[in-house]
């Protein structure tokens, strides 16, 4: 891997060639003349066609804007409340650069950057997303990428959070500095399991626990959580619209679930911290 040049203080690398990238006017460029524009709202496309696999990969805009109007509301306040914590805990420094996978319209990013001191780099590979995430912070830096391939240079990272998204271990320590970390939050068993049991007609119980962290981490911690909260019936059609489950729910039962005026939902989850080797 090539050295790269600095970009808001993160070492970005071309998603093509791997060279570092280099601001030129409104453009980041590379030494191989592979050129990605900063759009007017300030992300970056760093997601090129042969990473792509669908025409419009990730969330929708509908979606994103249901998970904002969500997440606004603090029903996951607690969630990010307790990576905040794992954050502090074990940020290997007192301003952290910090790689945020999957990160949505940007509502944990800046959470992490106003409450950790973190430099962030809040990473999506859906458009729309990063086109929202820049209304949430104008100090961040909003990437249209894959987590497969991400377009950052190694041993440039302290902290990659995880936020119920998968865990690429071997891209996130390719990413990671000696001794950085990643805070994964991973979904409980009974994690909305009322919500399940309206959409599904059997759900099948799990004792679902985070995956064994394999050969490039330690980890140092896993902690579980669990707490209820209950929603309103536009609150209810946000969730239901932001989650996988929107894709899966036949029409009685999603009209069952509009004509629902509260719901009390169980929220399970785990925080787990895993240390580079």
């Amino acid at each position: 891997m090539e050295e790269t040049a600095l970009y808001k203080g993160f070492q970005l690398i071309c998603p093509i060639c791997g060279a570092g990238l280099e601001q030129n006017g409104k453009s980041l460029v590379c030494e191989n003349h592979h050129g990605f524009d900063i759009a007017r709202q300030g992300y970056i496309h760093l997601l090129p066609v042969q990473q792509k696999h669908s025409l419009s990969p990730g969330d929708t805009k509908e979606m994103l804007e249901a998970r904002r109007r969500f997440l606004n509301a603090g029903k996951y306040q607690p969630i990010c409340e307790s990576v905040i914590n794992a954050i502090r805990k074990y940020a290997p420094c007192a301003h952290p650069v910090l790689v945020d996978i999957g990160c949505g319209e940007g509502y944990y990013t800046s959470a992490f950057e106003q409450n950790c001191g973190a430099k962030c780099i809040g990473i999506d590979i859906a458009k729309d997303g990063a086109k929202m995430s820049c209304a949430r912070s104008k100090n961040a830096v909003w990437l249209v990428a894959t987590a497969s391939q991400l377009p950052i240079a190694d041993h440039s990272a302290d902290i990659v959070t995880a936020m119920f998204s998968l865990l690429l271990q071997e891209e996130y320590a390719r990413i990671l500095k000696s001794g950085g970390c990643v805070v994964e939050v991973t979904v409980g068993s009974q994690h909305l399991i009322e919500l399940k049991s309206i959409i599904y007609e059997e759900v099948f119980q799990q004792d679902k626990h985070p995956e064994p962290c394999g050969d490039c981490f330690d980890e140092v911690e896993c902690t579980e959580y669990q707490y209820n909260i209950t929603l309103d019936n536009d609150e209810l059609k946000n969730l239901l619209l932001m989650t996988p489950h929107f894709w899966r729910i036949r029409q009685e039962r999603r009209e069952q679930l509009e004509n629902t005026e509260r719901l009390a939902l169980t929220i399970h989850y785990w925080v787990r911290v895993l240390k580079k080797k």
